[in-house]
């Protein structure tokens, strides 16, 4: 009997990889997105592999037994819980710095525009004076720490390095506050576990340089946001960037996102950074590599391993 699998929402294939994923077994694409994390259930039923985007999987995943799960995007520790994934027979694999090109891009954009100001002057309809009344401040020479050094964050220093600026990171077992005591920019790429649990926290913050912006792109789990605030409020940070991972991708409606929005000197994205034509391209394509992989018993990208 040929392997039955799911493909549970539209996935945005290419023809090449839709015959990569015919050739694994028996599949079935749903060309709409589920009306409810109920439907994305009842899609799953029967099938032995699911091939998923978040919705639905991040509400509905614990109700699932014995199947193998693929998705085509990275943050699966927000949400999935090893000890439930165990209990219930649950491989659930992701794909790993499918969008490393455009987190990239998305904390380069911030970088400029928080630093150059150029958010004050596309697009204006008057006359700009020289020098500027905003203070347009460039990259060459400035001291950035990037915490985290994974697919991201090497990315993110290589393009730093391009602009002469000064790169250092801050990894796991480092002291994190001499790492980013002289830092004129952190930009926060931490991976959700364990350790990075409340690193973020109000010591952290009351131990950047005066001035500093703070660029972000990871869960609250890790930031405290109130504390983060607080550092913008009495002047220690001097912007804030952020794409709100906790939200639902897109939902402008989230209370974290609108608590940042409606704040002064924060720049911020509703769960929006990682999307990119490549990084759809990418992530696709890892996860039919994690599906054939666990096909031939040789397993890959397995959260939790």
């Amino acid at each position: 009997m040929k392997t039955k699998i799911v493909v549970t929402n539209p996935m945005s294939f290419s023809v090449q990889q839709q015959l990569r994923l015919e050739r694994l077994g028996d599949v079935t694409f749903y060309d709409t997105h589920p009306a409810s994390p109920d439907e994305w259930l009842k899609r799953c039923q029967g099938f032995d592999i699911i091939c998923s985007w978040m919705f639905g999987l991040r509400d509905k995943y614990s109700e699932l037994k014995d199947v193998y799960v693929s998705v085509p995007f990275v943050g699966v520790g927000s949400f999935a819980d090893p000890a439930v994934l165990k209990a219930n027979n649950i491989t659930l694999c992701n794909s790993p710095g499918c969008n490393r090109h455009a987190v990239s891009e998305w904390i380069i954009y911030m970088m400029l525009t928080t630093m150059r100001r150029l958010d004050k002057y596309v697009n204006t309809d008057k006359n700009v004076a020289i020098p500027l009344a905003t203070p347009s401040i460039g990259l060459t020479g400035k001291r950035i720490t990037i915490l985290g050094k994974g697919n991201v964050g090497k990315r993110v220093g290589a393009i730093c390095k391009a602009f002469e600026m000064q790169v250092t990171y801050f990894t796991r077992g480092g002291n994190l506050t001499k790492a980013v005591k002289d830092a004129d920019i952190v930009v926060d790429v931490l991976s959700s576990n364990p350790s990075s649990k409340g690193l973020l926290n109000k010591d952290f913050f009351n131990s950047l340089k005066k001035g500093a912006g703070f660029i972000s792109v990871t869960v609250d789990s890790i930031v405290d946001m109130d504390a983060m605030l607080s550092s913008l409020d009495r002047g220690q940070l001097a912007f804030i960037a952020h794409d709100v991972m906790n939200a639902k991708v897109g939902d402008a409606s989230d209370a974290l996102y609108k608590k940042l929005h409606n704040h002064p000197n924060v720049f911020v994205t509703p769960h929006i950074a990682g999307f990119s034509d490549i990084t759809t391209r990418l992530g696709n394509d890892m996860m039919i590599d994690n599906v054939e992989a666990w096909l031939e018993n040789k397993p890959i990208n397995v959260f939790g391993h």
